[in-house]
């Protein structure tokens, strides 16, 4: 779980430098930054790829869980959770309105949107689960940390403009993604460092996309709808040593 404390002060230290210092932001400084970070988690991608012994355990895992994800709706799913929650955080602020002269009962509202708004942005998204599943695979949580530096100045951007309730969204990261890596922790036993190299290789492509379509966007890119190849990848290398067909 190194990676999701990681995390959490990351989000704290973002969220209170933003309550201090956050209106004097340039936008371009921003901009920047997610682009320096776009880079490198493209790179990082492309070095995860080398873990794979047999490039087609890959190309095989990528087929048969993109269509898994199409079918599962992934990516649509995450996109509604997220319109479900803004539709509920405008809601709540709609009925705020009438209480405006209630200052103590405004400050509550906008409390709750910060928080919501923070949770919705930090915690979903491919790169907070594949992440905190290397983190709780290998111990390797150098994915999150990137995650942590993107959500720093992301938090810094939120509390300057919706309060102290942005540094809360740190517990639902906390609870999120600590539990998704103390489970892949627990899968460990269950895992070869053959399906442990070609999970990580999958996840290097994920990565890589998600470079591409979130950070850099050069090309919109349905990484959601992949995230199925993370449990394709093990299951592969499985059946190949069962048939005795070795990876190389």
């Amino acid at each position: 779980m190194t990676g999701t404390l990681i995390n959490v002060a990351a989000i704290l230290l973002g969220g209170a430098l933003g309550l201090l210092f956050g209106a004097r932001l340039p936008d371009r400084v921003r901009q920047t930054v997610l682009a320096g970070m776009g880079l490198f988690t493209a790179i990082l991608g492309i070095q995860m790829t080398f873990d794979t012994q047999q490039p087609l355990v890959i190309a095989g895992s990528l087929l048969i869980g993109s269509l898994l994800g199409e079918w599962w709706q992934i990516e649509d799913r995450l996109r509604n959770l997220g319109a479900w929650l803004e539709e509920r955080m405008t809601r709540r602020k709609t009925d705020g309105a009438a209480a405006v002269e209630n200052p103590e009962s405004n400050h509550g509202s906008r409390f709750v949107r910060g928080f919501l708004t923070a949770s919705l942005v930090f915690a979903i998204g491919p790169i907070a689960i594949l992440g905190s599943i290397q983190d709780g695979l290998t111990g390797d949580y150098s994915l999150l940390s990137i995650k942590s530096i993107l959500d720093a100045f992301g938090a810094l951007a939120f509390a300057s403009s919706l309060g102290v309730g942005v540094l809360f969204s740190s517990l639902v990261i906390l609870f999120y993604q600590g539990g998704i890596s103390l489970l892949a922790n627990q899968a460990q036993a269950l895992l070869t460092t053959a399906m442990t190299n070609e999970m990580t290789a999958t996840g290097g492509v994920l990565l890589l996309g998600l470079a591409i379509s979130n950070l850099l966007e050069i090309k919109r890119i349905r990484v959601g709808n992949f995230l199925p190849a993370l449990l394709v990848a093990p299951i592969i290398v499985a059946i190949l040593a069962a048939l005795g067909i070795p990876l190389k």
